[in-house]
């Protein structure tokens, strides 16, 4: 493993607290957790690796915590450009590197004041790139193996997987993010099985069905467009799906359990409301009528329930 920078224990403590810092005043207050676990053969993504197997240790393991939660990482197998190499694969171009650090000593021979020489250990810190194996080609089988999806320990409740069913969405399964595409117009969640509860597994569902309502070819949902809300369209956006989630849970009849990464969203959502007073009613008119188009697609629903439904919320335009 070669050293790709030495710096002061200082100047790295800074870097990497900084970071962290930012990303929990940012509103990423657990930017390491997620409600399902990954099934990499080679172990739980929340316990990182070195491409040998052994664990890392302090600081390493939050840090490529962050960046496996971040980035989507299913493996938790870390390796350098040059062991990538060595093991007969290669990191694929445009690739973003990870930091990790690493704390040795070195031997220093100073006099002391009786005029002897003695030698002193001197502590130092080191950085190195690593990338995760999902971010190379090439490399041997155990760095890309998958687990069965797991024995089902929690199993999806019936009557949510009926609705997004008549939805008519395209809902994959699948991977280690839940998440829609707006480009590809389909709903991605990890296995059922994988999350924390039925009523996550649920929540987290209704909420990527709620963003599914926005497309174009639907109602067309576009804070982007509304220089009231500039850099913070994309927050809004979450706070529709939010809002859409908890009315849809009522709705169906289950209980709405706050993920982690809704949490994480509240400071970006106290800055839209508390720069534009009207930003909460937007939000909750449109995350009525996401819910209402979302009921009128079911067995019996009316074709204009999203606009009826919507008239009781206090409308106003993005």
């Amino acid at each position: 493993m070669t050293a790709t920078k030495t710096e002061t224990r200082a100047d790295i403590y800074e870097t990497i607290t900084s970071a962290i810092v930012a990303r929990i005043e940012a509103g990423d207050v657990l930017p390491w957790h997620q409600p399902w676990q990954a099934g990499h053969a080679a172990g739980p993504v929340s316990r990182p690796l070195r491409h040998n197997g052994q664990p890392y240790q302090g600081i390493n393991v939050l840090w490529l915590w962050m960046t496996a939660h971040g980035r989507g990482y299913t493996c938790p197998l870390w390796l350098t450009y040059r062991q990538a190499q060595e093991l007969g694969g290669h990191v694929r171009k445009g690739e973003k590197a990870t930091p990790v650090v690493y704390a040795s000593t070195f031997a220093k021979d100073e006099q002391n004041s009786a005029g002897e020489t003695v030698r002193r250990n001197i502590p130092f810190l080191k950085t190195y790139s690593v990338f995760n194996a999902e971010q190379c080609d090439g490399l041997p089988g155990h760095f890309t193996a998958q687990l069965p999806p797991p024995a089902g320990h929690v199993d999806p409740l019936p009557a949510v997987l009926d609705f997004a069913r008549h939805t008519g969405a395209d809902v994959r399964e699948g991977g280690a993010r839940a998440y829609y595409s707006p480009a590809g117009d389909y709903v991605q969640m990890p296995h059922a099985a994988t999350f924390e509860s039925p009523e996550a597994h649920a929540g987290t569902l209704v909420h990527e069905l709620a963003h599914w309502t926005g497309h174009t070819s639907r109602l067309a949902r576009d804070f982007t467009a509304a220089k009231r809300f500039g850099d913070e369209a994309y927050a809004a956006e979450e706070l529709v799906a939010e809002l859409a989630a908890a009315f849809l849970a009522a709705d169906i009849g289950f209980e709405a359990q706050p993920r982690d990464d809704h949490a994480a969203y509240l400071g970006s959502w106290l800055k839209v409301m508390k720069a534009d007073k009207r930003a909460i009613f937007t939000a909750a008119s449109a995350a009525s009528r996401a819910a209402a188009y979302l009921h009128s697609l079911q067995p019996g629903g009316a074709a204009d329930q999203a606009d009826d439904a919507a008239a009781d919320a206090e409308t106003v335009t993005a």
